[in-house]
């Protein structure tokens, strides 16, 4: 659950917070949190902070292999084409959990989305690729509709404050997504239609497997 609460958080989080998400006393907090910092599931910012740590993406590896090894090939194309950070979101439950990302080669600005994020999945355009990739069910958010239709979502500001988002579901369990910032110059009909380009791409490459 601790791992949870730092993972979901869109800021590092102090001991104190965490303690009040958790409703621990501080000192329990502190000494789960040592323990996930010695294995490196958590880091610590500049202001003594936690956050996700690199230790996550090496568990994230681990989930639904076959997938992850081939839709990275793929990210790194898309976050290339885009020059717009690329990843892979898989459905755990309610929350839309990404696993691995991938930042574009020879950008000079781009926004960084650590794997391990987790959000609710009727919120972003990430979690309404997922609930598209699943049969309809009555009264869905019509942006899910939409995206069943026409191959992919986009929402602005719905998970992190000031980041876009375009996605497609490859099936009813996984995603590729894009993030970038609210308001930046973007032909959104060409990233989606490259994102379910890549989506598709990924399904046609499992299909064997």
């Amino acid at each position: 659950m601790l791992l949870e609460v730092v993972a979901a958080s869109d800021d590092p989080q102090s001991t104190d917070a965490l303690a009040a998400a958790l409703g621990l006393h501080r000192s329990v907090v502190y000494r789960l949190v040592r323990t996930l910092e010695d294995r490196r599931l958590v880091e610590r910012d500049s202001a003594g902070r936690f956050m996700p740590g690199i230790g996550l993406a090496a568990l994230a590896r681990s989930v639904r292999s076959p997938l992850r090894t081939t839709a990275v090939p793929v990210l790194g194309s898309v976050a290339d084409e885009l020059r717009m950070t690329a990843f892979l979101v898989v459905r755990d439950g309610d929350e839309a959990v990404t696993i691995e990302s991938v930042e574009p080669r020879g950008s000079d600005v781009h926004v960084v989305y650590r794997p391990g994020n987790r959000h609710d999945v009727e919120r972003g355009a990430p979690g309404l690729a997922l609930l598209a990739g699943a049969p309809a069910i009555v009264g869905e958010r019509s942006d899910v509709t939409r995206c069943r239709d026409q191959g992919w979502a986009a929402t602005a500001a719905e998970v992190l404050a000031g980041m876009s988002s375009v996605a497609s579901p490859i099936d009813a369990r996984s995603a590729i997504a894009v993030v970038f910032p609210v308001g930046q110059r973007s032909d959104v009909e060409f990233i989606g239609r490259t994102v379910a380009t890549a989506a598709q791409l990924i399904r046609d490459r499992m299909a064997p497997l």
